[in-house]
């Protein structure tokens, strides 16, 4: 059966001019975040062990784990909460309708038996406290006019909840059951985060107006402000204690994240101002940040994620990223160690090597975005909406010079001839554009609407599949495409083709869910039967050494079939992506990488399996 091996999981999902609330558990030292519909689970420990969440039916927002660390609630933009098991596949075990819009926040008490949460009520309430098993309220929550941006539960007795928003208040609430009891107007703009002190003795509020204030965590009264000697020059947008309730930590728009000595009068003074590497624009803002054991985790608005020691702060900070929008595309390059490439459909392309995860950002000069991508050891070949063939020399982790050509119409698929990188062949609707380097060398109309198309790697031989199912083999000339054979056995458009490595077979795929492997000497068919999928295919790879082919499909299942084994022999991953499986590459003769586009459930990650056949 296959193993999952590594996990090269997507950033979280930020918005610009909003924090981001990030939570962890101190015990298994893993941090929550969201992106589209799934709630992420990463080990700060183990960077490539990643466990998702994806039945929310909405965008998730937050997530928070259970005093315990056996539950876990999240909520997304629909107002409702989903309480679910951290282990065993994640297992369901409450859901709720809490508030009649988005939830920004959410928050267990220490006994983990309420929840509160706060958000956009659409003119009800925005806040509502509840007993996690019964979903009845324990509360009233007055005096509030505006979204309510973030809510705390004191984790001492006796309870109290305390909330903040976009009417610049901060309201403090006793009980259970809970009700109002006052309100403090000392910020004079959107207050973002607000948090309680692990001890429950203080808590903290920071806002868009540069301030931090320090109140009693149980009267609620005012006791202190963050200095404004070297303090933040930008909103601040999040704020994590530290665990023996003596520190925080803050991060603001200015780009820098700060830890603050909390003196026991409540006044707060900088101790150190923590700044993350990065290119100084726009995405450098932080936005979220979360205090856990040793470990300072800030997340800036670009998804890049840092992490400091809190026991040496002089030490840089460990970083890493990845995608946050949709994965399209990857290429595994043929190096020691692997290096693979993913491109994101907003022009951003990351290299991962196998074992380690997250190697870096590949910027190029023009950052148009991706459609169709290829790649080889020394180059980059990509498409976008916009009729243009992008090259882009690759000279170690950074890109060159790029050229680009106008091909006049919509590129629907990108091939190079491996042995010469220079020759490709790109399909359009109606026909094919044969270029050399950012020439065009012909373009050629086929007379029927196309589907798919691959090129040989010596660049001799093209296929192209139509909407039509038909496999057309041409014989390639210089300029001229010369027809050798149609190969009629697919029943729905042809999706996918691509060449055995040694070239000796093909294989395609339809979105009538079949696949077929051919010999490419006969033209007959290898392998049959490759009916297994129940929707479209969308990708295939073969392994290295021929052997095997791997199919993804939008049923979000993963099928390996071996070529000297009939078709019902098959190795199936299921559910190996929930939104469809988009790509797929072996990274050697036992091992396959696959993507998700995300389409569907949010999630975009990259995974890697192993494959262990079973023996005859």
């Amino acid at each position: 059966m296959p193993e999952l091996s590594e996990t090269y999981a997507c950033v979280p999902s930020t918005e610009r001019g909003r924090g981001i609330l990030i939570s962890g558990d101190p015990k298994s030292n893993a941090i929550l975040y969201t992106n589209g519909r799934s709630v992420i689970i990463r080990y700060l420990h183990k960077p490539l062990e990643v466990s998702i969440y994806g039945e929310h039916a909405y965008q998730a927002t937050v997530a928070r784990f259970s005093p315990n660390g056996e539950w876990i609630a999240s909520a997304d933009v629909s107002g409702t909460v989903r309480i679910w098991g951290t282990h065993n596949d994640h297992v369901l075990k409450k859901e709720f309708r809490v508030l009649s819009g988005r939830i920004d926040d959410l928050q267990w008490s220490a006994d983990g038996m309420r929840i509160v949460v706060s958000g956009d009520g659409k003119g009800k309430s925005f806040v509502r406290a509840f007993m996690w098993d019964s979903g009845s309220n324990v509360g009233e929550f007055d005096g509030h006019s505006k979204r309510v941006l973030s809510c705390a539960f004191k984790p001492t007795r006796p309870f109290r909840i305390v909330t903040c928003g976009e009417d610049f208040l901060v309201n403090f609430y006793e009980g259970p059951p809970f009700k109002f009891k006052q309100s403090h107007r000392h910020h004079s703009n959107f207050v973002n985060c607000i948090r309680y002190s692990p001890d429950g003795s203080k808590f903290i509020s920071v806002s868009s107006d540069k301030k931090g204030v320090i109140y009693d965590g149980k009267t609620g009264e005012k006791i202190g402000e963050l200095s404004s000697e070297d303090g933040h020059k930008g909103s601040i947008y999040a704020v994590s204690w530290s665990p023996d309730s003596k520190q925080v930590l803050t991060v603001s728009a200015d780009k820098s994240a700060k830890v603050w000595e909390i003196s026991e009068d409540g006044n707060g003074k900088v101790k150190k101002t923590l700044t993350c590497p990065g290119s100084g624009g726009v995405e450098d803002m932080l936005v979220g940040c979360l205090w856990q054991n040793d470990h300072l985790v800030t997340i800036s608005l670009g998804g890049t994620v840092s992490i400091f020691s809190a026991s040496d702060l002089d030490k840089g900070p460990l970083s890493f990223s990845g995608h946050m929008k949709n994965v399209n595309s990857l290429a595994v390059l043929k190096s020691n160690p692997k290096v693979m490439l993913s491109t994101s459909y907003d022009g951003l392309i990351i290299k991962w090597i196998q074992g380690i995860g997250y190697s870096g950002r590949l910027d190029r000069k023009e950052n148009s975005q991706i459609k169709c991508f290829a790649a080889v050891e020394e180059e980059i070949v990509s498409s976008g909406f916009d009729n243009k063939i992008w090259r882009v020399s690759l000279q170690g982790d950074q890109c060159g010079d790029a050229d680009c050509v106008d091909i006049g119409s919509q590129p629907k698929d990108l091939s190079l001839s491996l042995l010469s990188p220079e020759l490709a062949l790109v399909s359009t609707d109606s026909g094919v554009v044969i270029l050399r380097g950012t020439n065009v060398v012909s373009t050629i109309n086929l007379g029927f609407p196309v589907a798919a198309s691959v090129i040989s790697p010596d660049g001799s031989e093209a296929i192209i599949g139509g909407q039509d199912g038909k496999l057309h083999i041409y014989s390639v000339t210089g300029d001229t495409l010369k027809e050798e054979a149609v190969l009629e056995k697919h029943r729905g458009a042809i999706t996918v083709i691509r060449y055995s490595p040694d070239v000796s077979m093909f294989a395609s795929g339809d979105a009538n869910r079949e696949a077929v492997v051919w010999d490419r000497a006969s033209r007959e068919v290898r392998v049959k039967n490759m009916l297994y999928h129940t929707a479209r295919i969308n990708c295939l790879a073969w392994s290295p050494d021929n052997s095997m082919v791997a199919t993804g499909s939008l049923d979000t299942c993963v099928i390996i079939y071996e070529i000297d084994k009939p078709a019902s022999s098959r190795v199936t991953i299921k559910g190996a992506h929930l939104g469809g499986v988009y790509g797929l590459a072996f990274t050697d003769d036992t091992s396959v990488l696959e993507i998700e586009t995300g389409e569907r459930s949010g999630e975009r990650s990259i995974i890697l399996e192993s494959i262990l056949l079973g023996g005859d």
